[in-house]
């Protein structure tokens, strides 16, 4: 599923401990903040297999940490005039356990609570600061979906972080509930209520069926990587993971770089400069060739006798 080598790593280890049940924590850094995972893992009350059926998956709108650092929620108890405090690698999870704690705590990031900055703080169950930079991560709910693996078969990480931005990505292995195999682009419906167990609706896009021809739609733009098939297959790839790659393209006559990004609900594409601010399509389709043909001293076109010789 693409986790990486410190998610494997820490697998192997909780699986020499034959826990009944246990959690991995990973987190990556992305264009619009970081993502945090935790990949649920289960033994067999049959066997010594474990099972990874699912992991949670959350985004929120904060720089990553540095080296080192680390969300924290400390808690102060006046008459024993002593204080405590629990860190958390995600700030999702810090958060949560801020907002639900009755009395004095104060949510901080560092290295250790004496090197933190305090970010929020409470006053008898009452949030009494917000760090005026914190507020959009503080108030506004997380982005926050379950993801379900069947039979090892699922959403990889890059996916999955992918999706939480907003993006759309490809698979060719989903099975219907018939057992017929079937390809599809998906995204998270973000504009639909979450259903009873917290997660958004998936929104599928079959393919062909749906029409959306992912190469014959990027023919209409001038983009240099099409030219090469090295760099068009790459594209076609990031494309289908979610990502959003660089390309290079024409614009006022001039070369220029853009991000490009998937939208196969339009069966078509979204285009960004690289300060982030969408572009309009039409700007960067191919112009149509426009050449003069003579024979003889006459100019004349197809199907005319005379006149201006243009074919397009």
């Amino acid at each position: 599923m693409k986790f990486g080598f410190p998610v494997q790593e820490a697998l192997e280890k909780n699986l020499q401990l034959q826990l009944p049940d246990f959690q991995l924590r990973h987190a990556v850094p992305t264009e619009k903040g970081q993502v945090d995972f935790t990949l649920h893992f289960r033994k067999s009350n049959q066997s010594d297999f474990y099972f990874f059926n699912k992991y949670d998956a959350s985004l929120s709108k904060i720089p990553p940490l540095e080296k080192g650092q680390k969300f924290m929620v400390v808690s102060s108890d006046p008459q024993a005039r002593k204080s405590s405090f629990i860190t958390f690698q995600s700030p999702v999870e810090a958060i949560r356990h801020f907002k639900k704690l009755e009395g004095t705590h104060e949510l901080a990031v560092g290295r250790n609570v004496k090197d933190k900055t305090t970010l929020a703080t409470k006053q008898d169950g009452k949030v009494s600061l917000v760090e005026e930079n914190f507020k959009q991560t503080f108030y506004k709910p997380d982005v926050s979906h379950t993801f379900y693996l069947d039979k090892g078969k699922g959403f990889t990480a890059e996916q999955a972080s992918n999706l939480l931005q907003g993006r759309s990505v490809f698979r060719d292995d989903f099975v219907s509930l018939e057992g017929q195999r079937y390809q599809a682009w998906t995204r998270i419906d973000f504009d639909q209520p979450k259903d009873q167990h917290g997660n958004h609706v998936l929104a599928q896009y079959h393919h062909p069926a749906y029409g959306f021809d992912q190469e014959k739609a990027l023919e209409k733009y001038a983009l240099k990587e099409m030219e090469d098939p090295a760099a068009k297959a790459a594209l076609l790839q990031a494309l289908r993971q979610g990502e959003r790659p660089l390309v290079t393209t024409m614009k006022d006559g001039q070369e220029t770089q853009v991000f490009l990004e998937a939208s196969p609900r339009f069966k078509n594409f979204n285009i960004f400069n690289t300060e982030g601010k969408q572009e309009k399509r039409e700007q960067f389709e191919k112009k149509p060739e426009v050449g003069i043909r003579m024979e003889k001293g006459i100019t004349h076109s197809r199907g005319e006798e005379s006149g201006l010789a243009v074919s397009v």
